[in-house]
């Protein structure tokens, strides 16, 4: 496979990510740190670092858009629920086995 369809083929499956993302509000950033060890935050951090790298003007918040799909404070005031005691024991769990 030559490089350019490489790149065209992950940038499809990151639209794709992106998009599952943005339709199952209901998958909480605790879940996924939770179960992968990465979530929304993550992305757009990784994100940002590239657009950065490149020397494209983004901010954290811009970046945060893209992958949220609107502004992160109206994501979060929409889908976003109190983390509960089991999530927030699990991802400590999660942290701990890392060290």
């Amino acid at each position: 496979m030559d490089r350019n369809t490489q790149i065209e083929l992950e940038a499809a499956a990151f639209r794709q990510l992106i998009s599952h993302l943005q339709t199952n509000t209901d998958v909480q950033n605790i879940d996924l740190m939770i179960l992968a060890d990465f979530c929304r935050n993550c992305l757009a951090k990784w994100y940002l670092a590239e657009a950065v790298e490149k020397g494209i003007a983004m901010d954290y918040e811009q970046a945060r858009e893209v992958v949220y799909g609107m502004p992160y404070k109206e994501w979060k005031d929409k889908f976003q629920t109190e983390a509960t005691a089991e999530q927030l024991a699990a991802f400590e769990r999660k942290q701990q086995s890392k060290q």
